[in-house]
């Protein structure tokens, strides 16, 4: 999953409309061939052949493995499969660039997602596709979901009803949730930065920066960057920076208004940029040239929006001496697999009770340094295919849990 941007702001295509574009089925195109009977499918992890087998597997020897349970709750995580499997939740509002399509149609990509789960860090994970919107609701139906499973993944969920669910969610379980849109996206284009940064010759404490977008991607990356020590960062949505007393501010916006913008910027995003050092991309507005022209030497700019970056990759080269997307036919892709399969390999191992701020920086501190001496202008960010990443961001959170009192084991 690429970095996403902030689709609660975009129109959402009614169904007729999602008819009358979508292609028909058909497996001469490879992806319907690829998708036929779905992704991801049930293995089983123990023979099952003999009558022996079925009485260890099944009755009566299950029931041993009950017993002991009840007595002992923990030991569900040593005798199921709780301990390996992750819930990845989503209501189906705000998927990939097509927004609101319900959950029906985000299966294919919550299956996904469980592929590159088990893929990229040997987690098991089961897309859960709920049909209501409702925060309460869903936070009612996935705390009661919760004992199946060792963590929870809300995906695609619009902003801004996804702060709350994972607020009040969390508040009820005692399991890791994370918002994979928010903090994954906010923890790898972290990395990229720390890289950025040290490939110009700079640290995070001498950057300023913007950022398009105050959508659930654009919160989390400007909280991590704050909680790293950039020097200072500027938030901006489709009325241009937030700031102080401007009207019309969510209870999210305000508390950004309180936190960023040291320099007390106003007006629009392109006015922010003159003279800016970083321009980093989470909505859908594009960018002119001439507010790119303004920025300050040995820029750098990541326009993640997906799949139409804010400003054109072609664009920021002659303007920018790095730039990352969140494509994956560009260099430096900002691309949440770097993150979520590592950090929930991590939480699970030592059976953390949730996902802490320390550990989002552990895992970009380790994603970052997994390609230290490497570093190109190309190169600021590990391909999703380097096997280094899961290991590296897997062992940096499993230290930080247990660093921040949260780990179990």
């Amino acid at each position: 999953m690429t970095a996403t941007t902030d689709h609660s702001t975009l129109p959402t295509p009614a169904p007729a409309d999602l008819a009358a574009v979508s292609p028909r089925p058909s497996d001469d195109d490879p992806a319907f061939a690829l998708h036929r009977g779905g992704k991801i499918g049930v293995a089983l992890t123990v023979p099952l052949e003999t009558r022996e087998d079925l009485s260890l597997a099944y009755t009566p020897g299950v029931a041993r493995v009950c017993t002991a349970i009840a007595e002992a709750p923990a030991l569900a995580d040593e005798y199921t499969w709780r301990a390996n499997t992750v819930a990845v939740v989503t209501d189906g509002t705000a998927v990939l660039g097509l927004g609101d399509i319900g959950p029906a149609a985000s299966l294919p990509v919550m299956e996904g997602k469980a592929a590159l789960f088990k893929q990229f860090g040997g987690v098991d994970a089961v897309p859960i596709a709920l049909d209501c919107t409702d925060v309460e609701q869903i936070v009612d139906t996935v705390a009661r979901l919760a004992p199946s499973f060792g963590g929870i993944n809300l995906e695609d969920i619009s902003a801004p009803r996804c702060f709350a669910i994972e607020r009040l969610l969390q508040e009820r379980v005692d399991i890791p949730v994370f918002h994979d849109d928010q903090h994954g996206t906010a923890i790898v284009a972290l990395a990229a930065l720390e890289n950025a940064a040290k490939l110009t010759g700079r640290t995070l404490g001498d950057l300023r920066a913007v950022v398009s977008g105050a959508g659930a991607a654009g919160v989390a990356v400007t909280r991590i960057l704050l909680a790293a020590g950039i020097g200072d960062i500027a938030v901006g949505d489709s009325r241009g920076i937030i700031y102080p007393g401007r009207d019309n501010l969510t209870s999210i916006k305000a508390a950004l208004a309180a936190e960023t913008n040291r320099a007390g910027l106003t007006g629009s995003i392109n006015d922010a940029l003159n003279g800016a050092d970083v321009f980093l991309g989470l909505s859908s507005g594009k960018v002119p040239e001439e507010a790119v022209a303004t920025m300050a030497p040995e820029a750098i700019i990541f326009a993640m929006a997906n799949p139409d970056p804010e400003i054109d990759p072609e664009l920021a080269h002659k303007y920018a001496r790095i730039v990352a997307t969140g494509r994956s036919d560009y260099p430096n892709q900002i691309n949440n697999v770097l993150a979520f399969p590592g950090i929930f390999r991590g939480a699970l191992d030592v059976r953390a009770s949730r996902v802490t701020e320390g550990m989002k920086l552990a895992a970009a501190d380790a994603l970052a340094a997994v390609i230290d001496g490497e570093l190109s202008e190309d190169h600021i960010i590990p391909s999703v295919f380097d096997t280094r990443v899961g290991p590296a961001v897997a062992a940096a959170v499993a230290a930080a849990a247990r660093a921040d009192g949260v780990a179990r084991r």
